[in-house]
C-alpha cells in the first residue's frame, strides 16, 4: 500500500504592525487555529500535483523551474518558486501528489497564501531535504516565491507567523536574519477572545492598491538615498517634510508616519503583555486601528463609495463593544478581515449582532495555535 504523509500549517493574524514588515519594522502576530493540511503521496515522476477541495488540479513540472510571466498571480507560480528555491540549496527533489483541505479561507486576512507556502516548504523540508531547514528560512522561502514567482511584493511577516507558530515578536532590520522571540500570552486568561470578522469583502483583485503602499514608501526612501524607512531616522524623515511635500504624494508622507509610530506601538504592546499589563495592550490595539485608518489609509480602496465593507465592519464594532476591548483592520486591508479583542461575557451576544449584519458565520472565534507548520504522522 503506498505510503501517505498528512502536513499541516496555520493561518495567522497580524496583532501589531499594521503593513511594517515590508519596510523592516517590526510585527506581532500569532498562529491561529485554522489550518492549510495536504495528504501527501510520494512517486518517482517530476511531477508535483496539488489537488485542493474546489479548485482545479495544479501541476508543477520539476524540470521547469524559472519564473514563468504568464503565472503570475497564481498558486503554480508559489509552487514553482518554492521548489526552485528548494534546489537552489542542493536539494534532490521528486514528485508528489498532495490533495489539500483548508480552513483557512483565500480573502479572509488570514493569510491563507502564506499557510499555503508554508505547507508546502514543510512538505519538502521533511519528505526530500532531511528537515535541514528552519521553520525561519521555509517562512523566507515562502516570502521569495510570492516576492519573485507570484509578483507580489509582500513582507515576512505573514510566512514567519505561519511558520513558526504561536505569538511572536519579530523584528525585521535584517530581513535575511529576523529577531523572532515567542511570547507566553494567553488571552483568555485576562479574559478575551479573540474575533475574526469576514467583511464580505473579496481582496483577490487589490494587488494594486497593497503594492501602492511599499511603492510609495520606496519613493519617499529615495529621496533620502535609502530603500526602505527603517533605514531613516524618524526625526529626520520630519526635518524633511517641507522638501519632501511635492516631490512625493502626501498619502505616502501620511503612510511613513504610520510606520514610524506602529513601530513603536509594537515594541509597547509586547512590553504590556510581558508585564501583562491588558489594558495598555487593548489601548495599543486601538491606536494602531485609528492610525491604519488615518494614516496608512488601507480600510477602502481608492475611490470606492458604494462598497466599504471594512469601514462598516470597524464602526459595528465600535458599536457593539461599548467601549469595552479593542478593534483594528489587520493583514493587507482594504477588504478581508478585521480583528477584534472581545471580553469573554460579551462574546456570544457580539457574535450575534455582528452576524445579524454580516451573515451567518461572519464572525470566527478563533484561538492561537502554539504549532507552526508540521508533519501531522
Amino acid at each position: 500500500m503506498e505510503k501517505q504523509y498528512v502536513f499541516s500549517a496555520p493561518g495567522r493574524t497580524e496583532i501589531g504592525g499594521n503593513h511594517t514588515d515590508h519596510q523592516h519594522g517590526c510585527v506581532l502576530a500569532a498562529a491561529v487555529d485554522l489550518e492549510t493540511v495536504a495528504t501527501v503521496w510520494v512517486d518517482d515522476s517530476s511531477l508535483i500535483q496539488i489537488d485542493s477541495e474546489g479548485y482545479p488540479v495544479i501541476t508543477v513540472d520539476l524540470n521547469e523551474l524559472d519564473v514563468r510571466e504568464d503565472e503570475k498571480n497564481t498558486t503554480a507560480s508559489l509552487i514553482r518558486g518554492i521548489a526552485n528555491a528548494f534546489v537552489q540549496r542542493g536539494a534532490k527533489l521528486s514528485g508528489f501528489r498532495a490533495k489539500v483541505k483548508s480552513t483557512v479561507l483565500p480573502g479572509s486576512g488570514l493569510s491563507s497564501s502564506a499557510a499555503f507556502e508554508v505547507l508546502i516548504g514543510t512538505i519538502l523540508n521533511e519528505l526530500f531535504f532531511e528537515k535541514k531547514l528552519s521553520a525561519i528560512e521555509i517562512a523566507q522561502i515562502g516570502q521569495y516565491a510570492e516576492n519573485v514567482y507570484f509578483g507580489k511584493p509582500c513582507g515576512l511577516m505573514d510566512q514567519m507567523a505561519s511558520s513558526v507558530g504561536g505569538m511572536v515578536y519579530i523584528d525585521f532590520e535584517d530581513p535575511e536574519k529576523p529577531k523572532v522571540q515567542k511570547l507566553e500570552a494567553d488571552l483568555e486568561t485576562f479574559g478575551y477572545g479573540l474575533c475574526i470578522i469576514d467583511t464580505g469583502a473579496d481582496h483577490a483583485d487589490l494587488t494594486d492598491e497593497y503594492a501602492a503602499i511599499p511603492g510609495e514608501l520606496a519613493q519617499l526612501c529615495q529621496f533620502f538615498g535609502k530603500k526602505y524607512l527603517r533605514e531613516i531616522p524618524k526625526a529626520e524623515f520630519v526635518q524633511k517634510i517641507p522638501e519632501l511635500r511635492g516631490k512625493v504624494t502626501d498619502r505616502a508622507i501620511l503612510r511613513a508616519f504610520h510606520i514610524y509610530q506602529e513601530n513603536d506601538r509594537v515594541r509597547q504592546q509586547v512590553e504590556a503583555l510581558r508585564w501583562d499589563d491588558i489594558d495598555a495592550f487593548l489601548d495599543l490595539v486601538k491606536e494602531s486601528g485609528r492610525s491604519s485608518w488615518m494614516y496608512l489609509q488601507n480600510i477602502t480602496p481608492a475611490g470606492a463609495v458604494k462598497h466599504q465593507e471594512v469601514a462598516v465592519a470597524l464602526a459595528l464594532c465600535e458599536t457593539y463593544l461599548k467601549g469595552q476591548g479593542a478593534y483594528r483592520v489587520h493583514g493587507g486591508g482594504f477588504a478581508g478581515t478585521v480583528q477584534a479583542f472581545v471580553p469573554l461575557d460579551m462574546l456570544d451576544s457580539f457574535k450575534a449582532s455582528i452576524e445579524a449584519v454580516l451573515g451567518e458565520n461572519s464572525c470566527h472565534v478563533l484561538n492561537i495555535r502554539q504549532q507552526g507548520g508540521i508533519r501531522v504522522n
